[in-house]
């Protein structure tokens, strides 16, 4: 590369000298990691050996528990050391391979000019206490990745600091040979990005430290904003940002945060498989990673088949036909929004005046306590208290109840018939605990009907532990019925007709009563049951990561702030991107105004793309409104390619030309995408044959893969390919301006080549 400094020795000399110092290192460490080991191994084998046991009385057995309390914490420490040598381990590795990528000379405030080092974690000198690398999350780190040479401001825990920068340096190291090395300005260099950018794409997202660029760090480093909203087009590197926000924030608040108090919400299941390695390659744990819809599944548990947003996305793009297409599309939209949200809100207010539905308390096929009788206890309550506290009272009178009516069950014929089928240890054992309570008297004549009362009540209590503990859960609330009556309002939800408003409300029933949940209406019906029984929150989540935040609807959003009330929450996204109904008509995140206050909430813009070449970025942007706006990075390759076809035999020949080209070439991540699953499932059976190494993908995939694969639209959303073959592209397919996004999205996955293939006249979104 160019830019070479005159001073190439020099750097020579001091990638050698400082990995040398890792090797010797880790050579030290990895023996000093055995040797503990072996402790380890030692005091497990040896623990009892090494422990005085003797329970004879309270003080031996009080010097028994000392004695294995001490060896515990001999391992437990131990233990605790292990793991710490054995991420230096993993560091110092990282280090070996590139053990920096960056330098800085600075000053503070006209002082002497010291050489900043940076790479993906610290190094110390242990010989004069010196950091000879710094972690690129360190507050110096910062100036690396805002400033150029000249004037510099940073933050450190003890105050901003002022100063000059007099070299900014990047570096391309390998296992100790300096590759290249150049001098830059503000930015991150092209050099190192076209490097980066250049290769092929992989099966998992690498986190790319090196290449953080300012607008970038600005994301990663923001400590203050309650809501961070970051919007940015196709491979402006949103996930990256987020992910190293991650790190950041792990790093910057280790004394108080940890990785399972981090939450990141995926678009898929694939995804999560996709970004794994980045938090582990910076030397972190993975946060807890979940799709939205999982979290609704967990959340609903067995009680409806749910049907997940992919399915719901497939119906959309192929269920046309359907004559309650449009009233189940309204649907969506509106379930989705916080009109219906304030609506089911007005619903829980009448709900504590009339309304409320219980199921009877049931047990061996006679009702204990009647759902009517359930109603009038809970009506008879004060009604100034909020509904779940006025549940909380009931509950407790239930259970009382549910107490009195043991004892009269006692008394049926069926505990005798169990009483029958007891062995003579129950006998004995109910003798000896009557002895015990001083109710079984020699010469006393009652005593078989104390036994029998004693082994009765233990057998009633035992087959209503069942019905206690779902009464302590609130089972007795008939959910189902109290959503469904929620559609018998007599006012439609504000911006619904009455008559749009009935069809809705059969369609839903319908669905309901078949113990199905349409995905639109889970959240809905969460946020319902939350208000009637209480919210269970989560307060020991600190972060909530939201990405493709584009496709969440408000009223999902507002559930999620609810959930995690002490939660601060980093939402990344692209509206040109926004391919779910109930999203697909924002041009704006308006949908997060009003999820914290104005002053809590930041919204940081990205414009550079950097996924693709310059070619593809160019072509695509013209799909979308605003697309003249992203700025492409300066990475050329060849121009897309459009081409019409007349049959099905061009076609597979066509392909086929294709697909071996790219493999020629050396591309190892190939898609073949597709507008539905319905779509890829053909064109998969299609092929199969011909390609051996052809995967299809579908909404139950979890691993992400090299190699040709046949994938919906939808699920490509997130992830990058090396090419990109829209398989048809044709306006008969792609046409409805609903479209218009899924088509873009589908474009944007390619990072070197992209090719259409339409049977007949193109898509008209590429006029």
């Amino acid at each position: 590369m160019s830019n070479i400094p005159d001073d190439y020795e020099t750097e020579q000399q001091r990638v050698h000298e400082v990995t040398e110092l890792i090797r010797n290192r880790l050579e030290r460490i990895t023996d000093e990691n055995g040797e503990i080991k072996s402790e380890i191994v030692d005091i497990k084998r040896n623990f009892w050996e090494d422990v005085t046991v003797n329970f004879e009385d309270a003080a031996e057995t009080a010097e028994t528990y000392a004695s294995m309390k001490q060896q515990a914490e001999l391992l437990s420490e131990r233990e605790r050391s292990q793991r710490l040598l054995r991420d230096q381990v993993k560091l110092l590795h990282k280090l070996e391979m590139s053990p920096y990528f960056g330098r800085i000379d600075i000053s503070e405030d006209g002082g002497s000019v010291e050489a900043i080092y940076l790479g993906v974690g610290s190094l110390l000198d242990d010989q004069n206490d010196k950091y000879l690398v710094y972690d690129w999350r360190a507050p110096i780190s910062s100036v690396y990745y805002d400033y150029g040479p000249g004037p510099i401001t940073y933050r450190t825990p003890n105050g901003a600091i002022t100063g000059e920068m007099t070299l900014k340096r990047q570096y391309i190291i390998r296992y100790g040979k300096l590759l290249s090395m150049f001098d830059t300005g503000v930015t991150i260099g092209d050099e190192i990005l076209q490097n980066v950018l250049g290769k092929h794409s992989d099966a998992q997202m690498k986190s790319i430290v090196a290449t953080i660029q300012q607008e970038q760090n600005a994301i990663i480093r923001n400590e203050h904003a309650k809501l961070l909203v970051v919007q940015g087009p196709a491979g402006s590197g949103k996930t990256s940002a987020a992910l190293q926000r991650v790190a950041y924030l792990l790093y910057r608040f280790r004394e108080s945060l940890t990785a399972e108090q981090i939450v990141l919400f995926s678009p898929n299941p694939m995804f999560n498989s996709y970004v794994s390695t980045v938090l582990p390659e910076l030397g972190e744990q993975n946060m807890q990673q979940t799709t939205y819809g999982q979290y609704l599944e967990h959340r609903l548990g067995k009680a409806f088949e749910l049907e997940d947003q992919f399915q719901q996305m497939e119906y959309c793009l192929t269920g046309y036909d359907d004559p309650d297409y449009d009233t189940i599309i309204s649907s969506i939209k509106l379930k989705g929004t916080t009109a219906f949200m304030e609506y089911i809100d007005r619903y829980v207010q009448q709900l504590g005046h009339a309304g409320m539905q219980f199921k009877s308390i049931v047990f061996r096929g006679k009702v204990l306590i009647s759902k009517k009788k359930i109603t009038e206890m809970f009506y008879s309550l004060d009604p100034s208290l909020n509904i779940p506290i006025r549940l909380r009272e009931l509950t407790t009178q239930l259970l009382k109840e549910l107490t009195a009516l043991s004892k009269e069950e006692q008394k049926e014929s069926w505990v005798d018939e169990e009483l029958e089928l007891l062995g003579t240890e129950q006998f004995v054992e109910a003798f000896q605990q009557l002895k015990r309570k001083k109710q079984y008297h020699e010469n006393s004549f009652n005593d078989y009907e104390a036994e029998r009362n004693f082994l009765a009540a233990r057998i009633v209590q035992e087959k209503f532990k069942k019905i206690r503990r779902q009464v302590k859960l609130l089972k007795y609330i008939d959910m189902p019925m109290i959503y469904c009556a929620l559609f018998h309002q007599e006012h439609a939800p504000i911006g619904t007709t009455n008559a749009l408003w009935r069809s809705i409300a059969a369609l839903t029933e319908e669905r309901l009563i078949q113990k199905e949940m349409p995905y639109e209406d889970a959240t809905p019906y969460l946020y319902l049951k939350e208000r009637l029984e209480g919210f269970s929150t989560n307060t020991a989540v600190k972060y909530v990561f939201i990405d493709e935040g584009q496709d969440y609807s408000p009223f999902q959003l507002h559930y999620l702030k609810r959930i995690f009330p002490r939660s601060r929450m980093t939402i990344v996204g692209d509206i040109n991107q926004s391919i779910f109904v109930h999203a697909s008509t924002q041009d704006s995140f308006s949908p997060f105004e009003n999820l914290y206050g104005e002053q809590e909430t930041e919204y940081m813009t990205l414009l550079r793309s950097y996924r693709s070449t310059q070619e593809i970025i160019e072509f695509t942007a013209k799909m979308i409104e605003g697309g003249d706006q992203i700025v492409p990075f300066n990475r050329h390759g060849k121009e897309p390619v459009v081409t019409v076809l007349e049959s099905d035999d061009q076609y597979d020949k066509a392909i086929d030309e294709v697909l071996h080209g790219w493999l020629r070439e050396g591309y190892e991540s190939v898609a073949i995408i597709c507008k539905t699953a319905m779509e890829s499932a053909i064109v998969y059976e299609r092929f199969a044959d011909r390609w051996k190494t052809l995967s299809l993908i579908n909404q139950e995939t979890v691993t992400f893969e090299k190699g040709i694969m046949v994938i919906p639209a939808y699920l490509a959303k997130g992830v990058e390919f090396d090419c990109v073959l829209i398989y048809d592209a044709s306006s008969a397919n792609y046409h409805l301006e609903s479209e218009r996004k899924l088509f873009y999205t589908a474009c944007t996955r390619a990072m070197h080549e992209l090719q259409l293939f339409s049977l007949g006249q193109p898509s008209p979104f590429l006029d």
